[in-house]
């Protein structure tokens, strides 16, 4: 008889147990933790309700139903496009671009595939812009075209509830012959500013040169100014004392001269004649009154 209730036992056994393991799903399948970053879109019975989140949300089993959003920044790259310039060049052209999930539930409501569809507008909002601008443009104005191209990106996104944060262009490959036109033209402005540089090192080395030499002038004229002015000076000072010095002798002859008496004067003269008519070549002719004198002499010497 005991084997006959252990059989009658074992299939309520199995119902508990299946109704627990039951009970374990449908509450693991309505308690939700939703982070912080993230929020629980809810659809009950295929209308939505709303978000939840963050912290633990508890949904209805079987007629609740959740959709994970992430609100933090994405980023996606747009591999490397052709598109067509203003002015008929095909360039090559990638770039990545930043977008944020504002609205959770319009971001699931308004479209089904967000990647793909963000990807296909990115690469025809990129052609549309490239499609209006100029070669050169676009090769020297990326803040622009990344300005053009984020504003373009956020209208279409906007009623999707995500915002285009930044959009950066990374690479721009134009053909090969802009690129090898390119080059020349980069060769040729940097030989010319070689040149320029060149012709300016050598017209400022010049003038130095100029300036170094006229300085040069100057100081040399101004040493030989000052040396003429010492010379002038000296010659001045000899010639004063020089004149010192005749003047100086002048006077002591006038006062030797005074105390001189007329027979000594008389044999001066006699001694200026001698030394004058040492010459053969030298007469003199004397007249009479030269004698009377010469006798005066000769008495003034016998006394």
């Amino acid at each position: 008889m005991d084997w006959i209730n252990d059989l009658s036992i074992t299939p309520v056994l199995c119902l508990v147990g299946a109704a627990v393991i039951f009970f374990v799903i449908l509450l693991a399948t309505a308690i939700r933790v939703v982070p912080e970053y993230q929020r629980l879109v809810v659809f009950r019975l295929g209308r939505c309700v709303g978000s939840k989140g963050p912290g633990i949300v508890l949904l209805v089993p079987v007629i609740d139903r959740g959709v994970i959003t992430d609100l933090r920044e994405q980023v996606r790259e747009i591999p490397h496009q052709t598109s067509i310039t203003k002015d008929n060049a095909a360039i090559s052209v990638d770039f990545i671009w930043y977008y944020k999930v504002l609205d959770p539930t319009e971001s699931v409501l308004q479209v089904g595939n967000f990647e793909a569809a963000a990807q296909g507008m990115a690469t025809t909002t990129l052609r549309a812009v490239i499609g209006g601008i100029p070669l050169d443009d676009v090769l020297s104005e990326r803040e622009t075209i990344n300005n053009l191209l984020r504003t373009r990106l956020d209208e279409v996104t906007e009623r999707w509830g995500v915002k285009v944060t930044n959009v950066e262009i990374r690479e721009i490959i134009p053909p090969r012959d802009i690129t090898d036109a390119m080059n020349r033209q980069m060769t040729a402005e940097r030989n010319r500013r070689a040149l320029v540089t060149e012709s300016t090192g050598q017209r400022e080395a010049a003038i130095n040169v100029a300036d170094g030499e006229k300085q040069s002038n100057i100081l040399r004229a101004e040493g030989e100014k000052q040396s003429a002015i010492l010379r002038a000076e000296g010659e001045r000072q000899s010639l004063l004392l020089r004149a010192e010095g005749f003047a100086a002798a002048l006077d002591k002859i006038y006062s030797v001269a005074q105390t001189v008496d007329q027979k000594t004067m008389t044999l001066q003269y006699f001694e200026t004649l001698k030394a004058m008519g040492a010459s053969p070549a030298t007469k003199y002719i004397f007249p009479m009154e030269f004698t009377g004198m010469m006798q005066n002499f000769v008495k003034g010497g016998d006394k």
